[in-house]
Formats: C-alpha cells, sequence, structure tokens
C-alpha cells in the first residue's frame, strides 16, 4: 500500500488537483487498492473549505470528478507515521512541511515537481488564475511520481 499526502498552502487549489488526478491515474491502471491518496494545508485560512471552482472545473473538463465530501485540512505532526510520502507543491510549502512534521528523518517529503526532472514550483492558480498550467504540471509531477513509486 502506497500512502501518499500531497500538501499546498490552502489545500483548495494544487493539493487537491494533484490528489484526484493520481486517484484517477491509479483508477484507471486498476491499481488504486494499492494507494491511499490524500491533500492538506499548511496553514489554516482555508480549513472546512472546498476545492476552489477552478480546480474543480479545471478536473471536471478533461473527465476526473471531484469528491463532494472534500474539504481543507491542516497537515499534523501524526501524520508523518500515517503516509509513505509527502509531496509539496512548492519549496515554500516544503519548508513548512517540515516544520510541521517535526522534520524529515526518513525523508519521506518532497517536491511536486522532482519527480519530473523539473526544479521548479507547481504553478499556483491562485495567484495566476491559470488552472491549466497547474493541472499540466501536476499531470507531470504524479506520472513521474508513480515511475519513483514503481508503479
Amino acid at each position: 500500500m502506497h500512502k501518499v499526502m500531497f500538501v499546498c498552502h490552502g489545500n483548495i487549489c494544487r493539493s487537491p488537483m494533484a490528489e484526484f488526478v493520481l486517484k484517477d491515474m491509479v483508477r484507471k491502471r486498476g491499481i488504486a487498492d494499492e494507494f491511499h491518496i490524500e491533500s492538506a494545508a499548511t496553514s489554516t485560512e482555508e480549513i472546512g473549505n472546498s476545492p476552489h471552482y477552478g480546480t474543480v472545473d479545471k478536473l471536471a473538463s478533461v473527465g476526473i470528478a471531484v469528491d463532494g465530501r472534500k474539504v481543507a485540512r491542516q497537515l499534523t505532526a501524526a501524520d508523518y507515521d500515517a503516509f509513505d510520502v509527502f509531496v509539496g507543491m512548492d519549496s515554500a510549502n516544503v519548508k513548512n512541511m517540515r516544520r510541521i512534521l517535526g522534520g524529515d528523518p526518513d525523508g519521506k517529503v518532497h517536491k511536486m515537481l522532482e519527480f519530473a526532472g523539473v526544479d521548479r514550483d507547481v504553478a499556483d492558480p491562485w495567484y495566476t488564475g491559470d488552472f491549466d498550467a497547474t493541472y499540466e504540471d501536476v499531470t507531470d509531477g504524479c506520472v513521474g511520481l508513480l515511475a519513483w513509486l514503481g508503479e
């Protein structure tokens, strides 16, 4: 079982997009039962809110449904033992993840686009409004993550 946690600042744009993209990928490959996939925030700003309409609309446009029960939650130190890999969307997320998690002694924390062989942050649609660019980054990262996991 691969336990994957995606993380961004508010858990309403990038990390839920990654959560549902990866869930769709593993479902289509017939390996969904080998994964537990969630997403969380480093901040408390959006706790309890649903994914951003831009994320929901972009995913719907490519045939990916967002679970209507998904609401933003904050990452906790207890998550470190519950998940195998933590994937932050940008450098600030990674820094904050390590702070919240109490470090990263087992090397579980990664930046999303490292799995795509790129050293940059996932485009943040909160500021750009460009959910297409975010989707491309997230998809590239998820494809690379699956390869990294051996799937």
